[in-house]
Order: C-alpha cells, then structure tokens, then sequence
C-alpha cells in the first residue's frame, strides 16, 4: 500500500507539474501584446507553441528541432506564436491518416541584403500542396480542407503579420513529399 501511494504521488507532482507548465505558456501565448514591439527569443516563442499545440501534433508526428544561434529579435511576440501556431497545425493536418510523419522547426540567421535577419522554417513530409494551389494559400478564405475543418484564414492571417513585421513568408512544397514554409524576419524593426 506504501508503495502504491509513492508511485501515485509521484505522478500527481509530475501531472502538477505538467499543468503548470501549459498554464504558463498558455499565459505567454495569449498575452496582448501591447501594440509595440519588444525583443523576444524566438526560441522560447517555438517551444511555448509547440506545446500549446501538443495534441494537434503528438498522433500525426514526431518534431524534429534544429535551432541555430540566432540573436532576439525585435517583434510582437504573441502575434508570431501565433504564426508558429498556423504553420505547425497546417504540417500535422497535412500528414496523411495512418502515417506517422516529421515536422521539422529550424531556425538561423539570414543576412542578405545587409541587413542582419533570422529564418524560422517550419518543414513537414506530409501531402504537399497542388502547383495550382500555392499561388492561392496566402488569399483570405482558400482552404483546401473540408467544409466546417478550415476557415481559410490562418495562412493569410499568418502573412499579413510578417508582412507587418518587415518580414516575408515564403513556401516550397511537393505533391506527396511535404512543404516548408520560410518566414523572414529582420531583427531590428526599422525606425
């Protein structure tokens, strides 16, 4: 009996202990921002995302990360948690019913054109997307998904706030091998 009541104390602090964990990130992930941009760690932002969304993820693939040194950066950081949310759900609901997929999330630094800059790449090996359809992803309201399981909205959401980021977003995909989305980023946001 001893013994029983040690194991199941055990898991009551470890479930604890999980709990407080999704409060937190929830608290950080649904924060306003406050309108002005602050300098966050994307990392962080990745991590806190990538466990908000757990259950979406865990039953369709395992996550791969490959973080690069990248400096803070200068964002709205729950506006590109919310970014990192789009992309990463989009690679789970692209991973076909029956097969165990990859997500991979890479991060590193990008300095063309001068400016000092940092990619966060979100790939999958899911179903990819049609030639056709990938001149339309980013359009308000295009969904490829069923009626009543997509909006059509969260890609397009998704650009708009790079865009207000000084940043671009940037697709490469493949009928039956997967898609990687590119998001550019500057680290400074220019005056």
């Amino acid at each position: 009996m001893k013994a029983e009541l040690r194991a199941l104390i055990g898991e009551s602090q470890e479930g604890v202990a999980r709990v407080r964990k999704i409060v937190k990130d929830l608290k950080d992930f649904s924060h306003a921002d406050s309108g002005e941009f602050a300098w966050a760690n994307l990392h962080e932002g990745l991590e806190s995302t990538l466990n908000i969304v757990t259950n979406e993820i865990k039953y369709r693939a395992d996550v791969k990360r490959e973080y690069g040194d990248i400096p803070r950066v200068e964002c709205l950081p729950s506006q590109m948690n919310q970014v990192f949310m789009n992309l990463l759900v989009n690679a789970a609901h692209s991973i076909p019913d029956g097969r165990r997929g990859t997500i991979t999330v890479r991060t590193r630094n990008d300095e063309a054109g001068g400016a000092e800059g940092v990619v966060v790449e979100i790939a999958d090996d899911g179903c990819g997307i049609p030639a056709d359809h990938l001149k339309r992803i980013f359009d308000p309201f295009f969904t490829t998904k069923p009626v009543g399981k997509g909006t059509g909205l969260g890609l397009s959401l998704s650009y708009g706030i790079v865009q207000k980021h000084h940043g671009r977003i940037e697709v490469d995909s493949e009928v039956g091998r997967g898609s990687v989305f590119r998001i550019f980023l500057p680290v400074r946001q220019s005056v």
